[in-house]
């Protein structure tokens, strides 16, 4: 049998990550409330599901944006047409005013700018491809998306450093640690081409603060090396201070725009991960020009742009969208995670993101990851439950999970709850001395009993809880 090539028999795909190994096994097992009750909950996909009412409304009300209804087939054979690879002029236009919209219209994107291609997944590699040869690096903090591994380096033969982030400071990003990562890969003859930021964070719900920015540009810029921020959550933010993004903050500051680079699709602010839109938006000329001709391998169909470009000049769709959309992702995120905090478990203070970062830490048999893969596979056979383990996303404490909330309705979602809940009481009693678990178990029970009585509607409405655009307090580690 001929030989095949290193990237075919290799494993640069990163499939035999628990991260995957978990959406495995809830495809074998998934669960549906009536033919399949005990199966899986699939808790482990990034999904924007909480909106698509509104977004059905308003296609069923403009049918000609699409080409296939007798109100938009006028439009079929322009856009069955060949499409050159810079893309439909009235996407890109549209794109760029939803990326100002959705950072708060502060700051302007130049349509000329933006270079298409499928999903951010094919955009971080178009990224890799253009600013990194084979062997160099790039700087990632950690905890990161477990993706980021095939994302860059499976087919460009990039290398990633992580940058070690820790529960100490709520993970966030240090000049110290950017330091430490940056000189430990010199030490060993590994050149840093740049630093990867995801902003918000995925997995940890978070963003960075603006001094956290101008730090971040202001080292990019002295180590003479590329900057990428991934924005792909900037619509997912629920809650004050509100997002900024680094187009905001290189206008404040001195900086090479010739290092400065965005990553956007419209997989997690629209929902939309199925028509793989993903953006490079570069502020370095040759960049721009090369990543538009890779984009040649990854292009979004005609379709798909004609029918994003109508829906994203909609300005009054879009601003109700927007709004509508913080507003179900705070109540959603809120209800999840103060039940999780009646039953004991903590997540990391969060207000972006389709996900919490949860703190299983205590549950632990003991401090390894070795321990954290024995509790995970706990929950996945026995609660089945599809949760992420934190040393998939490279995370260096054993004992984080991230628990996505947004990818199922109501229903699911109590379920999903009320088998933590059994599991948590189940643990608890494992853990008390016999003589002591009848009582540790009537107490247990009417503790949960009187706290989850509550509605979740009423909870919500309740005059202790602000609105989506006040500052709140969570349960914390």
């Amino acid at each position: 049998m001929a030989a095949i090539s290193k990237i075919a028999t290799g494993n640069g795909h990163g499939e035999n990550s628990a991260y995957f190994d978990g959406w495995k096994a809830y495809e074998t097992n998934p669960f549906h409330p009536t033919d399949r009750p005990d199966g899986v909950i699939q808790m482990g996909l990034a999904e924007n599901q909480l909106c698509f009412d509104f977004i059905e409304k308003w296609l069923m009300e403009h049918p000609e944006a699409s080409i296939c209804t007798a109100e938009g087939v006028s439009k079929f054979k322009e856009t069955a047409l060949f499409q050159d690879y810079h893309g439909i002029p009235e996407f890109r236009q549209a794109v760029a005013k939803f990326m100002g919209k959705v950072r708060g219209d502060r700051v302007k994107f130049d349509p000329d700018r933006i270079v298409m291609s499928g999903g951010a997944t094919g955009a971080h590699e178009m990224v890799a491809f253009c600013l990194a040869d084979p062997g160099e690096a790039f700087l990632v903090p950690t905890p990161y998306y477990p993706g980021f591994d095939r994302d860059l380096r499976w087919r460009t033969g990039v290398e990633l450093v992580p940058v070690v982030c820790d529960s100490a400071n709520d993970f966030k990003i240090t000049i110290d640690s950017l330091q430490s990562a940056y000189h430990k890969a010199q030490e060993a003859n590994i050149k840093i081409k740049g630093l990867l930021i995801t902003n918000p964070s995925n997995p940890l719900g978070t963003f960075m603060d603006k001094d956290t920015l101008k730090n971040i540009i202001n080292f990019v810029n002295e180590k003479n090396i590329h900057l990428i921020g991934d924005e792909i959550y900037a619509a997912t933010v629920f809650m004050e201070p509100e997002f900024v993004s680094i187009s905001e903050v290189i206008e404040e500051v001195e900086c090479n725009r010739d290092l400065i680079h965005i990553v956007y699709s419209l997989s997690k602010d629209m929902g939309f991960p199925g028509f793989r839109v993903g953006i490079v938006y570069s502020y370095n000329d040759t960049v721009t020009s090369c990543a538009r001709k890779m984009s040649s391998f990854g292009l979004v169909s005609s379709q798909t742009q004609h029918l994003i470009a109508t829906m994203l000049s909609n300005d009054e769709f879009i601003d109700n969208f927007v709004a509508e959309s913080r507003e179900r992702l705070f109540k959603r995120h809120k209800y999840f995670t103060w039940t999780l905090s009646q039953i004991g478990i903590c997540s990391l203070k969060s207000n972006a993101g389709l996900f919490i970062w949860m703190d299983l830490r205590k549950l632990l048999k003991e401090k390894t990851f070795e321990a954290e893969m024995d509790l995970w596979r706990l929950i996945i056979d026995e609660v089945k439950l599809n949760v992420s383990p934190g040393s998939s996303f490279h995370c260096h404490e054993p004992g984080w999970f991230r628990v996505c909330f947004a990818n199922m309705d109501d229903y699911t979602m109590e379920i999903a709850l009320s088998r933590i809940r059994n599991f948590m009481v189940k643990n608890n009693e494992t853990m008390v001395p016999p003589r002591n678990k009848l009582l540790r178990r009537t107490s247990l029970k009417l503790s949960l009993s009187r706290s989850l009585s509550r509605k979740m509607d009423d909870f919500i409405m309740s005059p202790s809880i602000m609105s989506p655009q006040s500052p709140l307090v969570q349960a914390r580690t």
